[in-house]
């Protein structure tokens, strides 16, 4: 039998120290993790009464032990605006690769996460692993970018959501980027990228609008998106007759009721819902997806019965969906768009819609469409385009693809 050449044997073996590393890194940021989440409800707790603060000061923050290795990590509680304008803690994570920053300090890329719910307990920095929502995390840690990921207010804090308000989603996201950049060890410097899939496209497209005139320290040099929430007015017309429709509509209700209470003081936000349908929308409010049996349990018997009309073709719904649909202001950094041509939830046919009113609004876009690829993989499927666009629009290049 003939012996196995060395260069082999030591190739297997490198293989297999390495995987080992991996199990062993891999267990060790679930044993941090599960330690660090005793406290949790001290961290997430702001003081009472909480001092005013410039958006984007950083309430407290603590390293994360639990950090992927080669990275350095942060949770971060900081403060932002609602609709309002009133100050609100907000909580979310930072990630930085480790070594030198370049000259100037590290690009620093916003991650805007798409649905996970809207109560206190979906918040994504809440979980074991608080980056795992983070699509294209070590792709992007090992381009050499930081990486701040909000929680959206009413995640992780126990205060109102703003589930798909476009205002203080843009707050979130731009003064995340600022709580980032006073962490001295991080290395940040003021070049911003943001990046969001679905509810998370509809917050990094309202950041990018507002950019300029909310976070002018902040240069911004493009926003990329994946099956992005942009127009609200499609999205509950396509999804209100579906499950995916019910809780979304279920999540935004509450959080449009507290937002706009001022404005529809008589339950006109709520009107809208039918006797079921008010009935089971607290419950639903206080689910994250990750309870899907449950979520199934109350919604599966609403499909079709839970609003007695189509919320775009009704007031006040079809104002306030008008107003948080992107698009409202024209965009004067670059756009990535990527959408999946088998997505059932972000309908095709309403991304295009919106890449053709930033075309009319002479936005420089670049749009990836990707056949077979659902929702839920949508920004996967776009990272490696992202990636390279990234590259491009920091060095200068401004593709219009219209």
């Amino acid at each position: 039998m003939r012996s196995r050449h060395p260069v082999t044997l030591a190739l297997g073996a490198a293989a297999a120290i390495l995987v080992v590393l991996i199990a062993a890194d891999a267990i060790r940021r679930v044993t941090e993790g599960e330690a660090e989440k005793a406290t949790d409800a001290a961290f997430y707790a702001p003081p009472s009464p909480m001092p005013t603060a410039a958006p984007g000061t950083v309430i407290r923050s603590e390293p994360i032990a639990s950090a992927p290795a080669g990275t350095t990590a942060w949770r971060l509680l900081y403060h932002s605006q609602d609709l309002a304008g009133a100050d609100i803690p907000v909580s979310g994570v930072l990630i930085v690769p480790d070594g030198a920053a370049p000259p100037g300090g590290r690009t620093i890329v916003s991650w805007a996460h798409p649905t996970t719910g809207a109560a206190p307990p979906c918040a994504p920095s809440l979980a074991v692993d608080p980056f795992q929502l983070i699509e294209g995390l070590h792709e992007l840690l090992a381009a050499g970018y930081a990486i701040v990921a909000t929680d959206y207010p009413g995640l992780g804090v126990a205060i109102d959501s703003s589930y798909l308000l476009g205002v203080p989603a843009a707050h979130r996201v731009l003064d995340a980027a600022r709580a980032a950049r006073s962490i001295d060890e991080a290395h940040i410097g003021d070049r911003l990228l943001l990046w969001g899939h679905s509810q998370g496209g509809q917050a990094a497209l309202f950041a990018a609008e507002r950019a300029a005139a909310y976070a002018p320290e902040l240069t911004l040099e493009g926003v990329a998106v994946a099956a992005p929430a942009a127009d609200l007015a499609a999205l509950m017309t396509d999804d209100i007759v579906n499950l995916s429709g019910t809780t979304i509509a279920s999540f935004a209700i509450p959080a449009y009721e507290a937002a706009y209470a001022d404005r529809y003081p008589g339950g006109e936000i709520t009107a809208i819902l039918t006797p079921a349908g008010a009935k089971a929308t607290p419950e639903m409010a206080a689910l994250c997806l990750t309870q899907a049996k449950e979520i199934h349990g109350i919604a599966d018997p609403l499909v079709g019965a839970y609003v007695s009309s189509d919320p775009a073709t009704t007031e006040p719904w079809q104002t306030l969906l008008h107003e948080n649909s992107a698009g409202g202001q024209p965009l004067t950094v670059p756009v990535f768009v990527g959408q999946g041509l088998a997505d059932t939830l972000v309908i095709p046919s309403a991304t295009e819609g919106y890449v053709r009113l930033l075309c009319a609004q002479q936005t420089d876009v670049t749009f990836h469409t990707f056949p077979d690829v659902t929702h839920a993989l949508a920004a996967y499927a776009s990272l490696p385009a992202v990636l390279e666009w990234f590259a491009e629009v920091e060095a200068g290049q401004r593709p219009n693809n219209c």
